[in-house]
């Protein structure tokens, strides 16, 4: 089992749920700050604070400085504005925090301090808009922010609209949209990477199991290919969840929730295209967030239902489990450090 360290967010207000944050080695972690509903984790670039999400009905940002053990001292938290904020990134100047409230569908900017607080909100963009399945897109849903590899653009997903919006973040923090990318009606799509260094971006969708391809450039996304999640032919429900792209831009792997699988693609040479190569159980059930260790051979599995998080060694894009789950409760997020 990995000795790495790591930070786990779990789910609070569902019964059996955790504490809040933990930290530790694998087989170590202990809780290190009490918080509500931390569904996602950033880290500082300088790695001095920790950011969370606090989803709850009366959303929250809060902020933490990273002490020598890994330890938490909570420095302070902000409204969001909105419902539930589920996802949170900072623009690549380190000056602001973005995160998105998945059940009122906003997106909210908050500057950050020089002590590593979380300060006053710079900007607040409502979204609109709905889709074809009634019960999950009846209005817009932010689901992720994503910054592109040059950090000149800003992506929001919204699984409500079935909508990628495309903005600029200003000196003042205020977001100016440059376009609009709509998905297939009914896809619901969830979270977003970027190849490192061919022109493709690539979203996966939460209500059809797919995996949208994109070509790129200067913020404005066009769909050149559409692959299923799943094996053809597959039973049941199944709801795809995290995303994420080797540092080579050769493989993708995305979670699938229900199947309880981790998906891997194969990235064609010029991004444009992906094959799906492998499907493996995820270790638990209801994998919520994948992440990668820090040597990017190692794959982490949240599998939220099952309080349960799974390890992956990588070999050529291809995983292997390794050993036995361990038990934590409600995983939702996985951060190396």
């Amino acid at each position: 089992m990995t000795s790495e360290r790591i930070y786990v967010g779990s789910y609070t207000s569902q019964a059996g749920g955790g504490d809040g944050i933990a930290f530790g080695p694998l087989d170590g972690i202990e809780t290190v700050a009490t918080i509500a509903d931390p569904s996602f984790l950033v880290i500082s670039a300088d790695g001095r604070f920790l950011y969370a999400t606090d989803e709850e009905d009366n959303g929250k940002v809060a902020a933490f400085a990273i002490q020598p053990d890994g330890g938490l001292e909570f420095l302070n938290n902000q409204p969001t504005g909105g419902v539930h904020p589920c996802h949170l990134d900072i623009d690549p100047s380190g000056r602001y925090l973005l995160s998105a409230n998945y059940t009122s569908g906003s997106v909210a900017v908050h500057a950050l301090n020089d002590d590593g607080s979380v300060g006053e909100r710079a900007d607040f963009v409502q979204r609109s808009g709905t889709g074809p399945n009634a019960e999950r897109q009846e209005g817009p849903h932010a689901h992720q922010i994503a910054f592109d590899p040059a950090g000149a653009y800003v992506f929001d997903i919204d699984l409500g609209s079935d909508t990628v919006y495309s903005s600029t973040l200003g000196e003042d923090g205020v977001l100016h949209e440059v376009d609009q990318l709509r998905i297939h009606p009914g896809a619901g799509p969830r979270h977003m990477v970027f190849h490192p260094t061919a022109d493709a971006a690539y979203v996966i969708n939460e209500l059809d199991s797919t995996l949208t391809v994109c070509s790129y450039s200067d913020g404005k996304l066009q769909v050149v290919q559409t692959a299923s999640t799943r094996p053809a032919d597959s039973p049941g429900e199944n709801f795809p969840a995290e995303l994420l792209i080797s540092a080579d831009g050769r493989f993708l792997y995305g979670s699938n929730r229900g199947d309880n699988t981790v998906a891997v693609f194969a990235i064609a040479a010029d991004g444009q295209s992906v094959e799906l190569v492998q499907t493996i159980s995820s270790g638990g059930d209801w994998p919520r967030h994948l992440a990668f260790g820090n040597d990017g051979k190692t794959l982490y599995a949240a599998n939220e239902r099952s309080d349960q998080i799974a390890t992956f060694s990588i070999d050529n894009g291809q995983l292997t489990a390794q050993g036995e789950p361990v038990s934590w409760p409600k995983p939702v997020c996985i951060l190396p450090v």
